[in-house]
């Protein structure tokens, strides 16, 4: 067993951490000195996983086998994240994807993503904010995705379910930052991991242009510990974003009016 040189930082909650971009934050943190608690379905992974970084790593890391699309599974890790104070770090990973148009996809299947992606990402956020409040720390990092941006690239349910991340997580810096609690937005682009054939496309985990997932987490972790609010670590020139937001900002005052734009010839329609 080879021990964490960092201090102990308190235990990290992740989701989807049995394979993929969850599995490898798990790593990471726990070699930055966090316990870990690993949420998932797929019990055994998540034994194989949580075995492996406890032998190499001495961390404490709980499986905690659970289906956020079932009421009963995210109830339980609600549960966890208002009650264990040792928790520090919430990681909002777990999601599900598609490519499909709305005419080649089951609207009962895009509402289960909409469950995961959306419901269960803002219910397990409202269970730890007031915890992290009261002690006056903690951290949440919530996994978006480059189509919050560029929506119409993939399946329009799922880029509007991240599209939904990303303006949630501006909601919370606006809400939580004064309050001691540091707000991360992650957006990866094309990742190497299963989500590409869950999605029903996986030669694009072949592409020259998907990074991996390993890659993506710790520029990601960089990202965090230089205090950016928002992450898009494919994205070369961080001015871009910057001047984007910039604009979006700029743009949102101009909004309050009470009368329709000229444009529109309201006002001369009445006269």
């Amino acid at each position: 067993m080879t021990s964490s040189t960092h201090p102990p930082k308190g235990t990290a909650l992740i989701t989807g951490a049995s394979a993929g971009i969850g599995a490898v934050y798990a790593d990471r943190l726990a070699r930055r000195g966090y316990d870990l608690i690993l949420v998932a379905r797929n019990a055994d992974r998540l034994k194989t996983l949580a075995d492996r970084l406890t032998a190499e790593t001495g961390r404490s890391v709980t499986p905690a086998v659970a289906d956020l699309n079932d009421k009963a599974s995210l109830s339980n890790v609600e549960r966890l994240l208002r009650d264990d104070e040792r928790i520090t770090l919430l990681v909002n990973n777990a999601g599900v994807g598609s490519v499909a148009s709305v005419l080649n996809s089951d609207v009962d299947a895009m509402e289960a993503m909409i469950d995961l992606n959306i419901t269960a990402l803002t219910r397990l956020t409202y269970a730890v904010a007031p915890g992290f409040v009261a002690r006056g720390a903690g951290t949440i990092i919530n996994i978006s995705s480059a189509v919050a941006i560029a929506v119409e690239a993939l399946n329009g349910v799922y880029s509007a379910s991240k599209s939904y991340v990303l303006s949630f997580g501006h909601a919370l810096q606006r809400d939580l930052a004064e309050k001691g609690v540091r707000i991360q937005t992650v957006l990866p682009a094309a990742t190497a991991t299963e989500f590409w054939d869950v999605a029903g496309y996986a030669k694009q985990k072949e592409a020259a242009s998907t990074m991996t997932a390993d890659d993506l987490v710790d520029a990601a972790l960089i990202g965090l510990d230089q205090g950016e609010l928002v992450t898009i670590p494919t994205l070369q020139d961080g001015g871009d974003w910057t001047r984007w937001e910039a604009d979006r900002r700029a743009l949102a005052p101009k909004f309050a009016n009470a009368k329709p734009a000229p444009r529109y010839g309201v006002s001369a329609n009445k006269a």
